[in-house]
């Protein structure tokens, strides 16, 4: 039986490092145009204790998310030693193109994918490249894609990468514009015929009738500006909350019962790095679920803290930091069984059972 397992890992993180005491002298705004005139330290020691988030990563202005699509494809082909004229699909997630330092302005066309393809250089037509458009869990979602195409027999190799340059789509005047990060992640799937490893399952849902809007575009938070034609990222932070607790457990354990695999058997919960609070959180509610008692927290390794919410780049940079031994007493060893995980604009949810 063909199985599609993860042979190769890569990762790009940006060089410019904003730290929350950068944030001190910002003037942030309620959503009603009204100045928080909280003590900015409070503020940021709040903000702190919410997410775990101490810094973040920033792209240069010379570089736009195709640049660091690249840079991680790159690194993950480095590893692989592999031809990149042999990988059958490239796959780049996303959700806002290449946006230029200082425009806000989305540019899609060409698609990255393509521009990542000729950056490498592959010239066979029979590499097919397309963009993933999926909120944060896009990255996770073309993966699935990726493991139909080597299920069927369509692919022997896809190359999935998840790139974003967040930092220039936020409201300078949103206190949410702390949350989020510039990075990129990629990971070869190959098909395998040695046993009973890789994607064991997964399981997706998109909630849209009543949850679409918790993550949209809206004008700045500063009323100088409500006449501005530009557009921020917005997130109703309290209600997609609420939402990821009910919601993420159950389908991390639709996608477990599918793979007929226990909680007990679970080692690693990588899952989309949005905001610790929160990421415990909902472990925790898994554990409740199977009335399991308190999880370990070191099955659920962290990257938030430094490099804050990169959307699709956060579980593939995760998970190459993890399998090249980058992250303090945390290991991935043959035979552990892992489950992704990841939820965001849509709402879009979606987790992957995988065993090494």
């Amino acid at each position: 039986m063909i199985q599609s397992i993860i042979t190769a890992t890569g990762s790009y993180i940006p060089g410019i490092v904003v730290r929350n005491e950068d944030f001190l002298s910002a003037r942030f705004f309620t959503k009603e145009g009204a100045l928080i005139t909280q003590e900015p330290a409070s503020v940021l020691e709040r903000f702190q204790a919410i997410t775990g988030i101490q810094e973040r990563r920033y792209a240069p202005p010379e570089q736009r998310a195709s640049d660091l699509g690249l840079r991680a494809a790159a690194d993950a082909l480095a590893s692989s030693g592999l031809d990149p004229e042999t990988l059958d699909y490239l796959i780049v997630a996303h959700n806002f193109g290449d946006v230029t330092a200082g425009s806000n302005r989305v540019d899609l066309v060409p698609s990255l994918a393509s521009r990542i393809k000729a950056g490498l250089g592959i010239r066979n037509p029979n590499c097919v490249a397309y963009d993933m458009a999926f909120g944060c869990p896009g990255w996770l979602e073309a993966v699935i894609q990726a493991n139909y195409y080597i299920r069927s027999g369509d692919a022997r190799r896809c190359l999935i990468i998840g790139t974003e340059t967040l930092s220039r789509v936020v409201d300078a005047h949103d206190r949410d514009t702390m949350l989020y990060s510039d990075g990129s992640g990629a990971a070869v799937l190959e098909a395998s015929t040695s046993g009973p490893r890789g994607i064991l399952a997964h399981h997706t849902q998109t909630h849209a009738v009543d949850y679409a809007e918790l993550l949209s575009m809206g004008q700045s938070y500063a009323p100088d500006e409500a006449e501005s034609p530009n557009r921020y990222m917005k997130m109703n932070g309290r209600r997609l909350y609420e939402f990821a607790l009910q919601q993420v457990p159950l389908v991390v354990k639709t996608a477990l019962d599918k793979a007929n695999v226990p909680l007990s058997q679970v080692r690693k919960v990588l899952i989309h790095q949005a905001n610790e609070k929160m990421d415990i959180a909902i472990l925790e509610r898994l554990f409740k679920l199977y009335d399991a008692g308190s999880p370990n927290l070191e099955m659920m390794p962290m990257t938030i803290g430094w490099l804050g919410n990169s959307s699709v780049a956060t579980i593939p940079t995760l998970l190459d930091l993890l399998q090249k031994g980058q992250l303090p007493n945390q290991h991935i060893a043959p035979g552990d069984t892992v489950v992704f995980a990841s939820v965001g604009a849509g709402m879009n949810i979606n987790a992957v059972v995988y065993q090494y």
